[in-house]
């Protein structure tokens, strides 16, 4: 067996640790919105950003990528994002129709990747622009909830939290197209060899 292929098979490293961190801070998060324990939400928003820093600067500097963990951290992505938007909508501090929004471009994605299962095996490399939006949104979401108070804080985190906000909600959708567009072509390739054959 070569190095590259016992890598990627390896789960016990420090960044698929950091990953599954990340995971176990979901619930976590999710019981402190919704009781309105403002501090621990915030905390754990920032661990869960600092260690999805962490674990791709770790995997890409010491060589230890796998297989796992480029599955469990868009996993951790999409479901920091799925129960904050779904948490602040409970508490009133964005519409419900940017959470339809967000959850519906992942829900498109989601069937489109279903519709070309056969030829996505490994589904999607991850995009700058998909990258770019996730970290719009989480650097968003906490300010957002600095906000939702008084005093010079929540002033600032104001217009700075909705700024990236909007910045995030636009990238997010782009990314869907550009990732619709690579499975449509993924689909259209499949077709073609199939025909060939």
């Amino acid at each position: 067996m070569t190095d590259a292929p016992r890598l990627a098979s390896r789960v016990w490293t420090v960044p698929n640790l950091l990953s599954m961190l990340r995971l176990l801070g979901v619930p976590l998060f999710v019981w402190a919105i919704v009781t309105e324990r403002d501090g621990i939400a915030l905390a754990t928003l920032m661990a869960s950003g600092v260690t999805d820093y962490l674990d791709g600067k770790i995997a890409r500097s010491f060589g230890l990528s796998s297989t796992l963990g480029a599955s469990l951290d868009p996993i951790a992505d999409r479901l920091y994002i799925f129960t904050t938007v779904l948490g602040l909508a409970y508490r009133g501090i964005i519409p419900w129709w940017l959470v339809a929004l967000l959850v519906g471009r992942d829900l498109v994605l989601s069937l489109a990747l279903l519709a070309v299962r056969d030829k996505a095996h490994r589904g999607l490399p991850v995009h700058f622009v998909g990258k770019a939006a996730t970290f719009n949104l989480l650097y968003a979401f906490p300010l957002l909830l600095m906000a939702d108070g008084t005093g010079w804080v929540a002033d600032v985190a104001r217009p700075v939290g909705w700024a990236f906000t909007w910045w995030g909600v636009g990238l997010y959708l782009l990314s869907g197209a550009v990732y619709l567009r690579d499975l449509a072509a993924l689909g259209a390739a499949g077709e073609g060899r199939t025909r060939a054959a």
